[in-house]
This record gives C-alpha cells, sequence and structure tokens, in this order.
C-alpha cells in the first residue's frame, strides 16, 4: 500500500456513510483523485476543516492496489481562503475554475503545470478586484495547458492560415474559423475583434505570475466571455453555473 505524500487543492467533497467523507482533489504528484477521508465527519476529527472545498492542504494518501479510492491519512491545512466563504462573488469565482479543472482532467495524470496555475488562480482570486475577470483569465490558461487548448492561430475548420480576416470564435471547432467555415457551422460563432484575439492570444501565452496584469472591459471583455463560455460548456457537455450568477436574472 503505497504512501504518497503531495500538496493538493480540494475540488469537492461528500458526504458518505455516517462519519466519511469522498474528497476529490487536484494534487501536485498525482494529478486529479479520490480520497476516502475516514471518520472527517466527526466533530474531534483533525481532517474536517482541512477537505473542505477550494483549500490548499498537504497530504498523506495511501493507494490500495485495485481500489480507485485513496486513503487519507492525514491532512495538513496551508492556506484555508476563508475569504471564499466570506464572499459568494469570490466563491463562484473560484468555483468555476475549481469545476473546469475537475471537468477537463483525467484521473491519476499528473501535471505539475496545471497544478500550479489552479493554486496560482486561487490566490490570485483571494485578492483580485475583478473576480469575474480573474477566473476568465485562469480558465483559458487551464484549458490551454490541456488537449482542449482554444485554436488561434488559425483556421480551426479549414486550416487556413494566420491571417484570417474577419475571424469568429466557434466553440464547437474548438477556436478561431474563417468567415467562409462561419456560415457552415451548425451553432453560433462568436465574432471577434482585433483586442479579443490579442486578448484572448495573450492570455495563452503569459504565465500564471503575470497573467492578472492583462485588462478587458466593453467589447473586447464581453466577446472573450461569450467565446470561452461556450466552449467551455461544448468541451465540459453542459453549462457550468456562471461566475457572476449573483448578477444575473431571477
Amino acid at each position: 500500500m503505497p504512501l504518497i505524500k503531495t500538496a493538493a487543492v480540494t475540488l469537492r467533497s461528500r458526504k458518505w456513510g455516517e462519519a466519511d467523507r469522498i474528497v476529490t482533489f487536484y494534487t501536485r504528484a498525482a494529478g486529479k483523485v479520490r480520497g476516502v477521508a475516514r471518520g472527517a465527519r466527526r466533530p474531534k476529527s483533525r481532517l474536517g476543516a482541512t477537505l473542505e472545498p477550494l483549500t490548499i492542504c498537504e497530504l498523506n494518501l495511501f493507494e490500495k492496489s485495485g481500489d480507485s479510492l485513496y486513503r487519507v491519512s492525514q491532512a495538513d491545512m496551508v492556506e484555508p481562503f476563508v475569504c471564499f466563504r466570506e464572499d459568494l462573488t469570490l466563491m463562484a469565482a473560484a468555483a468555476r475554475m475549481a469545476n473546469v479543472v475537475t471537468a477537463i482532467t483525467p484521473d491519476g495524470d499528473p501535471d505539475p503545470q496545471l497544478f500550479e496555475t489552479l493554486e496560482q488562480g486561487l490566490y490570485s482570486l483571494a485578492v483580485s478586484e475583478d473576480p469575474a475577470l480573474t477566473a476568465l483569465l485562469f480558465q483559458i490558461r487551464l484549458l490551454g495547458l490541456t488537449g482542449f487548448r482554444p485554436q488561434t492561430d488559425h483556421c480551426s475548420a479549414c486550416g487556413r492560415g494566420r491571417t484570417i480576416p474577419e475571424s469568429q470564435f466557434s466553440p464547437v471547432s474548438g477556436g478561431l474559423v474563417c468567415a467562409a467555415c462561419a456560415t457552415r457551422q451548425q451553432f453560433h460563432c462568436v465574432p471577434l475583434s482585433r483586442g479579443s484575439l490579442a486578448f484572448l492570444q495573450q492570455a495563452l501565452r503569459f504565465a500564471p505570475a503575470v497573467i492578472t496584469r492583462l485588462k478587458a472591459s466593453g467589447q473586447v471583455r464581453s466577446e472573450v466571455e461569450e467565446a470561452i463560455e461556450g466552449y467551455v460548456t461544448v468541451v465540459v457537455g453542459k453549462r457550468l453555473p456562471p461566475v457572476d450568477f449573483l448578477s444575473q436574472p431571477v
């Protein structure tokens, strides 16, 4: 029964049995894993608060042959992100990043760069003055580190070269499409201005530590938000709760 010691971001947690929890983590050493925390719901358990969603912790995991669930033997809190629980807007933005990672990553496939991007995204969000924009930037980065990187260099339908006049973003094709291919798309494409395309390309290229220097408003922001929201919906197979759900009409 091998022991794995690793840093982790808690993505989800649910009750199991009378006193246990099943927790989904994205870990630095093992990628996305699920573990059972025995007795975590008991009042005197050391594991309880440490395994709340949207926290960073250090884990000791035991892997049992033939069992997809790890056993969580120890969890030490690194960052509880109390601010997320005190501000629903921050909570919604953090949950969106966690939901994207949960949806687009396979189990047991470690990617230290993706872990560091998610970790940096949560730290950046905790001090952000614009949580929705921060969540948008890190969604783009997270997509860019996986097989779902948006195509921004050529038409994702016909392969036409780098200069695409009147480019549009096709969520179904996973990137830019030229005007001719856009007319053949079965679903709505999002027209992208030059500013929106430049913003998207920079968000894919910038390192997590500096990505929050990017700013967007007006047309650029609305176009990129619509394009990424549509693409995430296609990739995940369903519409995730919106980051700005508090401002949505009832």
